[in-house]
């Protein structure tokens, strides 16, 4: 699977690159058939302390899939987002039909 990352309004960190990689890698290996992540690590100014956001795009077969999290932590984001998708691929993989 191909994975694109950015950061917007903040440094880019390789630890919470490879935290990223993990998590999508271990869903790779379970939906052999995603094509492409687009992920997003934002901040913005949000006054109950949250504003740590992130938001995956998947390429699948099929509509894309899409999940986003926002809270005061980027490493609590990235796992509410990554758990969104687990949910979304596990309902995608029910529908397809085995031959």
């Amino acid at each position: 699977m191909e994975v694109h990352v950015q950061y917007q309004k903040m440094m880019t960190s390789e630890a919470m690159t490879d935290l990223l990689m993990k998590k999508l890698e271990s869903l790779e290996n379970k939906y052999s058939w995603l094509i492409k992540a687009n992920v997003l690590f934002k901040t913005e100014n949000d006054k109950s302390g949250q504003g740590k956001i992130c938001e995956i795009e998947l390429s699948a077969p099929g509509p894309r899939i899409f999940a986003k999290s926002n809270s005061d932590d980027f490493e609590k984001s990235m796992s509410n987002t990554v758990e969104d998708l687990r949910k979304q691929l596990e309902k995608r993989q029910a529908t397809f039909s085995t031959h």
